[in-house]
């Protein structure tokens, strides 16, 4: 089977209700946007230049419709999302402070996303993401999907990888997604023996517990065995090949949103493009830190934005 040259991204996006401190207006009204971990992501790898899929199912609603335009006009491909009649996109209410610290309110138990490997054309939307260049997913597509999908996802990876492509996997902790940590960390677990790259956070991995510092948190990942582990830091950088890559400027913080989602989409674009480890966690701090100056999971480009230059 031969393989694409693309990257397809699999998981879910959701419909966001966004207010920050003080915005608003008068009546405290909220902006409507759309967001989700993976899209936000792969969104940041087609402005990039990068060929990337979504590989999905939203409903067959005029909003799920504007949605999908949406993605194409930001160059995502929308050729593996599939329509799940009767069903309607996740939604979620975002709220930042004076900080710029977030806080979430989901409504996504009926969301279209959970049933993208139980549709009429799964399948076909499996096999043509067996053959990408990379498949690129996270511990949150994982959590919002019955327990079978999960498998399926898994399996994927297997035949990707076998095809001759490669793996990544971000490990994106939500607590309120799983019944218990144990869960999560036996998923995860299992997420990351079938992937090439991990891409955790330190907090997300001390949150779910069994983990100290990055360098703990690197050896779980399995950098020890020759997997590409990189460990988000928040502020002080990433943990990358034993060292400590620090961001090129210290921004201030409007809106965290999206951050770790950029970082990524930078990080795989020079990747992608060949660049060593180090010089793609370069690339990723100079996206997120574009992405955290602004409002939104998915700011607009501007005549900042570094897209051009990683």
């Amino acid at each position: 089977m031969g393989m694409t040259e693309g990257v397809t991204v699999v998981g879910e996006a959701m419909l966001e209700l966004s207010r920050a401190s003080g915005e608003g207006g008068p009546d405290g009204g909220w902006n409507l946007r759309y967001g989700g971990d993976v899209i936000n992501t792969a969104i940041h790898l087609a402005r990039c230049g990068d060929q990337v899929r979504f590989a999905s199912a939203i409903g067959a609603d005029p909003m799920s419709a504007e949605l999908r335009a949406a993605w194409e006009g930001e160059g995502v491909g929308t050729s593996l999302l599939l329509a799940a009649e009767g069903r309607l996109p996740g939604l979620y209410a975002i709220e930042t402070d004076a900080q710029g610290e977030r806080s979430f309110h989901y409504w996504r138990g009926e969301a279209a996303a959970r049933r993208m490997f139980d549709l009429p054309g799964s399948a076909a939307m499996m096999e043509q993401a067996a053959r990408s260049k990379l498949l690129y997913f996270s511990l949150i597509t994982l959590a919002i999907l019955p327990e079978e999908a999960r498998e399926k996802l898994l399996g994927l990876c297997g035949t990707v990888r076998a095809n001759g492509g490669k793996v990544a996997f971000d490990g994106n902790y939500r607590a309120r997604l799983w019944p218990e940590a144990d869960t999560a960390r036996r998923w995860r677990d299992r997420a990351i023996a079938v992937s090439d790259m991990g891409l955790p956070t330190l907090a997300d991995e001390v949150e779910m517990g069994e983990v100290d510092d990055a360098g703990d948190a690197a050896r779980r990942w399995g950098a020890d065995e020759g997997r590409e582990v990189v460990v988000k830091l928040g502020a002080e950088g990433c943990l990358v090949d034993g060292r400590i890559v620090a961001p090129p400027a210290k921004l201030s913080v409007v809106d965290s949103s999206g951050a770790g989602d950029a970082f990524n989409g930078g990080y795989l674009h020079a990747r992608l493009a060949g660049r060593t480890p180090g010089e793609a966690a370069i690339a990723g701090h100079r996206l997120a830190g574009w992405n955290i100056g602004r409002r939104g999971a998915i700011p607009a480009r501007d005549a900042e934005a570094p897209y051009a230059d990683l």
